[in-house]
């Protein structure tokens, strides 16, 4: 399945209400986002289901992919684009074996060696990060940009840049090898959703070759 990583949504709907949370993502897919995963964690599978639906219309309707985070079956149930899984997640071998080849299996990286496992595992593209610390997690453990240069040398999938970014700090990976820079609160905390994620786009425009 084709997909673009440049600029990459990653949503968190505790900040807001479903209706606002759902327009945010209406706004920021207008704006110049290129790829949607919806992340919920603490949601029952009905209850993630119902959102996702409702995600993926909106997605639909811009024509873009919908990732969702970890859960295979709920991908499955909604017709999502794919999946990303983390360390911790379901193994990207059986995601691929699950999916098959027409859904996008998308894979968390910290060094060069399970960047490479990943891909041959049938990885479609590979999160690395977290290049800044985040307010999405707890604990958040640093990548260089010279690691995450080091896996784009070594694996021939996109390489999306995650962890902290925001329209301040991109600088630090203006000479970086990415395909794309992957953000939660830069959108999802904005007051400004529009003007936010088109500044953002120019930037990553600007970064990407």
């Amino acid at each position: 399945m084709n997909f673009n990583p440049r600029l990459y949504l990653v949503t968190d709907s505790t900040y807001n209400s479903e209706e606002a949370f759902l327009k945010i993502i209406d706004e920021a897919c207008k704006a110049g986002v290129t790829l949607v995963q919806l992340r919920e964690k603490n949601k029952t599978t009905r209850e993630y289901i119902e959102i996702g639906l409702k995600v993926k219309a909106i997605t639909d309707s811009h024509k873009i992919p919908l990732i969702i985070d970890d859960r295979v079956d709920v991908v499955m149930a909604i017709d999502a684009s794919g999946v990303h899984v983390g360390a911790e997640d379901m193994p990207v071998h059986i995601a691929r074996k699950i999916l098959g080849n027409d859904k996008i299996v998308g894979a968390t990286a910290k060094t060069v060696e399970v960047a490479i496992k990943a891909v041959n595992d049938g990885a479609d593209y590979l999160g690395v990060g977290a290049i800044y610390p985040t307010t999405t997690k707890v604990i958040t453990k640093i990548t260089e940009v010279s690691t995450l240069n080091d896996i784009a040398t070594a694996v021939d999938v996109p390489i999306v840049a995650i962890g902290g970014l925001n329209e301040t700090n991109l600088d630090i990976l203006n000479k970086s090898e990415i395909d794309g820079i992957a953000v939660v609160s830069a959108i999802m905390k904005s007051k400004q959703v529009d003007k936010d994620t088109k500044k953002l786009r120019q930037l990553v425009d600007n970064i990407v070759q």
